[in-house]
């Protein structure tokens, strides 16, 4: 496979790929990482990929076992985990917008404590906006599965975030 080949096969997935790779992860630059690497890998093995049926389903599946391999690594700082880089901000007063960005912290935090499976199935459906389908996809579960993670993801997130909260009044 020559270099337009595989711009034309591979690069049109970017956006995808990314924003499944910012989903898992929950931090811009790792996702970026991530993806460079798989970059690299794709074009390290461009040979034997003219034999695959679905490029798009063999990156995302790439990119997703990198992003839990990542996630599995001692090098993954838990501290630095973000779930985006978004400040939700109330311009109704500072206040108000102080009282904002600390609950927004909370549930963030609440959101990086959640086992990677809840924390992934969160991640996508609330911040990506991914549908259903595309959820069963990018984590191969099935429907029924992401359901009941999503459930028990936001009780967990809801629960303690509450006990937070009331322990701050």
């Amino acid at each position: 496979m020559d270099e337009g080949s595989f711009k034309q096969q591979f690069l049109p997935l970017h956006p995808k790929l990314y924003r499944i790779a910012f989903a898992i992860t929950g931090n811009t630059e790792d996702a970026e990482d991530i993806l460079q690497e798989a970059y690299c890998k794709l074009w390290d093995k461009r040979e034997e990929l003219t034999i695959i049926r679905s490029a798009e389903a063999f990156c995302i599946t790439l990119v997703r076992n990198m992003c839990l391999d990542y996630l599995r690594s001692a090098k993954r700082n838990i501290g630095q985990d973000e779930v985006n880089d978004q400040i939700f901000v109330s311009t109704s007063s500072p206040e108000n917008e102080l009282i904002e960005q600390d609950r927004t912290r909370v549930i963030k935090k609440l959101i990086n404590e959640l086992p990677d499976n809840q924390r992934q199935v969160i991640l996508l459906s609330g911040i990506e906006g991914c549908t259903a389908e595309e959820i069963e996809h990018i984590t191969g579960l099935s429907a029924i599965n992401i359901r009941v993670l999503l459930s028990r993801a936001r009780k967990t997130v809801r629960e303690k975030f509450n006990k937070v909260m009331s322990y701050e009044r």
